[in-house]
């Protein structure tokens, strides 16, 4: 782990964030096979992928990713949180948007599901060129 990331985490708050950051930063790392980097500000991330829009927007970003904030930890499916409801409707206590996934603690979920979910996004992601946003992959 970089000391950016390292850094990073040792000034996350409250505890339960922190702790719940050490915990998705295992995970992750297990899942994805690669090693954590801080991207913008706040974010961890773990590989990366390549989109191309129809539109003709392409651009690389995190295959995987959180972020730690004060009052969630938000966990980052950019194939779209409707890819996985039916894994989410097992998950345990949540909130969800279009592309993310509101973690109050880690101790009230089921961390298997969590790895199970964020496993599909990464492969979805790595596949090969991905092509559909979030919120166009939620409206089908």
């Amino acid at each position: 782990m970089g000391a950016e990331v390292d850094e990073f985490l040792a000034g996350v708050a409250p505890a339960v964030r922190q702790r719940d950051a050490y915990t998705l930063l295992e995970l992750m790392r297990r899942v994805t096979g690669q090693q954590p980097m801080l991207q913008h500000p706040g974010m961890i991330g773990f590989g990366r992928y390549h989109y191309e829009y129809a539109s003709g927007h392409s651009g690389d970003a995190a295959a995987a990713g959180f972020a730690p904030r004060k009052t969630a930890t938000v966990v980052y499916l950019s194939d779209g949180t409707a890819a996985h409801a039916d894994a989410l409707s097992r998950l345990g206590p949540h909130t969800s948007g279009v592309g993310c996934l509101y973690l109050k603690n880690l101790d009230d979920i089921d961390l298997a599901v969590l790895e199970e979910v964020v496993r599909s996004s990464y492969e979805t992601l790595t596949a090969g060129t991905f092509g559909t946003r979030a919120r166009e992959a939620s409206a089908d």
